[in-house]
């Protein structure tokens, strides 16, 4: 019969007390401000270290929306210069989107509800008809880039 390896005592216990110390990942949505987004030991403990890491993913939903709406480009720009400019748009606003995702992915219940609360106010703000000064016939373009894509 062939000879099992059995792991002695105190390998076992080494491993559990590896174990524990791990930060533990959540794979279901929980509510608490100990959590980890985004980077090992961020925001930690700490209650204000967690509002922190709220309003910075607050921000950054916030800006994936003015990238999606907003107009840098001038008009009469050459076409060289303009699809450059839409290129590193579109760029920072895909890296930025994926950053907002990696957050939510730590499945902190708070996180996700800045998350949709950051894209909300930023679409109200630059997306929207509520701040725009003049009727704007369909066919008029409001954004340098294309809408993003799921």
């Amino acid at each position: 019969m062939a000879s099992m390896n059995h792991s002695s005592g105190s390998e076992m216990h080494n491993m559990d007390h590896n174990h524990t110390n791990m930060a533990m990942m959540h794979m279901t949505f929980f509510w608490g401000s100990n959590a980890q987004i985004l980077f090992s030991g961020w925001p930690g403990t700490r209650a204000g270290m967690y509002a922190l890491a709220l309003i910075f993913v607050f921000v950054l939903s916030v800006l994936v929306e003015w990238l999606s709406h907003g107009q840098l480009i001038k008009p009469g720009a050459s076409n060289v210069k303009a699809g450059l400019v839409q290129t590193l748009m579109h760029a920072i606003r895909v890296g930025l989107a994926y950053i907002v995702m990696l957050a939510i992915m730590s499945f902190n219940v708070g996180i996700l509800l800045v998350a949709v609360a950051g894209h909300a106010i930023g679409f109200l703000l630059f997306g929207s008809r509520v701040f725009k000064h003049s009727e704007m016939p369909p066919y008029v373009k409001t954004s340098d880039l294309p809408p993003m894509s799921c």
